[in-house]
């Protein structure tokens, strides 16, 4: 949409071409509103059909799979940058400013509006076993919902921002950062430990939703700051780190288990976090291994 903006203003530049430039503002505005009317609306289009119960035969209703494919795709690859500046287009003239968080908060805004939907459909149905069927049949839906509750407000400790321009004050707000992630992870985890999921293929799901949820933020945060960790203990720039991403993911894959379980997969998570994840080199450079 920039490319054919800017190349429209290289053709039709001039008081001759005023007409024109204006009508593809205007275009371009009445695309971003509508675009973006869409897809604040929607949470509140699904609410919507929350009495309109789907003929019960245990499936998947249309609603929930048209829904849910078309976050899907607006999370994918290809569109999710594009909606992306649509939105902070969208925002900017509103004065406001975007976050990526705003889009993935978004998303589940929606998955919770079907969320709600699915369980007031289930309990409208008088055969409890059909009930049972249909709950089991858009699990998937409660899982993502699952791992926002539980990790979205943790993760929102690890946004990328602009440091303190002395060196100093930038490592100390990121050894506090790490250290209330720390805090905050082991709350959620002891807080959850004696929690079971007993289908071992659900609790590998939801296992792994958790991982691509919370992992890939944390490393990415190391990523960006470690250097500044280095500088001031470069033969043990580890030494902050409560956990290594791989240590992290290691966690994350033993909740949900029985107790047996969990100690087992401990005495290997500490193992790894201990030898696997971090090394530095001769040149005091951080390497991530077996991630």
């Amino acid at each position: 949409m920039d490319n054919i903006r800017t190349e429209f203003n290289r053709l039709f530049r001039g008081e001759l071409c005023s007409d024109i430039r204006r009508e593809t503002r205007e275009l371009i505005s009445n695309l971003v509103k509508g675009v973006c009317e869409i897809f604040w609306e929607l949470p509140c289009q699904v609410e919507l059909q929350r009495p309109n119960n789907p003929s019960l035969d245990g499936g998947v209703p249309k609603l929930v799979s048209v829904v849910t494919e078309y976050c899907n795709k607006l999370l994918g690859d290809k569109n999710k940058p594009v909606l992306s500046k649509i939105l902070e287009i969208d925002l900017g003239w509103k004065k406001e400013k975007y976050q990526e968080e705003i889009l993935i908060g978004h998303i589940y805004n929606i998955l919770r509006e079907i969320a709600l939907n699915l369980d007031a459909w289930s309990s409208s149905s008088k055969e409890t076993a059909l009930s049972y069927i249909f709950m089991m049949n858009n699990h998937s839906h409660f899982s993502a919902l699952y791992v926002k509750e539980s990790w979205g407000k943790l993760l929102s400790l690890l946004t990328i921002k602009s440091q303190p321009a002395r060196r100093k004050r930038a490592r100390e707000s990121i050894k506090r950062t790490l250290q209330d992630f720390a805090t905050g992870f082991d709350e959620i985890y002891t807080k959850q430990s004696d929690w079971v999921v007993e289908d071992e293929r659900l609790r590998w799901k939801i296992c792994q939703a958790m991982v691509r949820t919370v992992v890939p933020r944390y490393k990415s945060y190391l990523q960006s700051y470690i250097m500044l960790l280095v500088e001031e203990d470069p033969m043990r720039p580890g030494n902050d780190l409560s956990y290594t991403p791989k240590g992290l993911e290691m966690k994350l894959k033993t909740m949900f288990q029985s107790k047996e379980e969990t100690e087992r997969t401990n005495k290997c998570s500490h193992f790894v976090n201990k030898v696997m994840d971090l090394e530095v080199t001769q040149n005091s450079h951080l390497t991530f291994e077996a991630i």
